[in-house]
């Protein structure tokens, strides 16, 4: 007699809150159902040490362009609410800070071939206009592991709905 399957399961709409990547994904539903709250961060961390880059410019692609609003009620529609409280302290600069901001996000987009990535819970636009600067001049190589970092940062949050 087959017993009722018992645990943690996540959608894949909640999983796609979490990162878009289609790979991670499939590795987190091999997983599933997670035991509790502590299976799932290390299966999340398991299926992230797994993803190769064309997996992680994927999960960058599903996140909004910082301090892009537009683009952010585009890409998240209903669902938007978690990336604008993310970036909450980004919608109250200055019309000058979102110019810069976007002009720098441009310039890392256009250098690196994927948006900038970063953790934005908390940071204010002059943080995110200092990362930006900080970052812009790193190698592609750098800037992709640095933007994976910041990528788990993200999702660990996200998760955080789910412990």
């Amino acid at each position: 007699m087959n017993q009722p399957c018992t645990g943690l399961m996540l959608s894949s709409e909640e999983l796609s809150k979490i990162c878009t990547s289609h790979h991670w994904h499939l590795m987190m539903k091999l997983e599933m159902p997670f035991s509790d709250g502590q299976a799932l961060v290390s299966a999340a961390d398991k299926a992230f040490d797994a993803l190769r880059e064309e997996d992680w410019l994927e999960a960058f692609a599903g996140h909004p362009m910082i301090g892009d609003i537009k683009t952010l009620q585009a890409k998240y529609g209903q669902g938007k609410a978690l990336s604008e409280k993310e970036q909450s302290q980004v919608k109250s600069a200055s019309q000058e800070e979102l110019e810069e901001l976007l002009a720098l996000n441009l310039a890392y987009q256009d250098k690196f071939g994927f948006i900038f990535i970063v953790c934005a819970t908390n940071k204010s636009a002059d943080e995110m206009l200092a990362l930006l600067k900080e970052r812009l001049p790193r190698s592609r190589e750098a800037e992709l592991k640095q933007a994976a970092i910041e990528q788990r940062k993200i999702s660990r949050i996200r998760m955080e709905a789910y412990l």
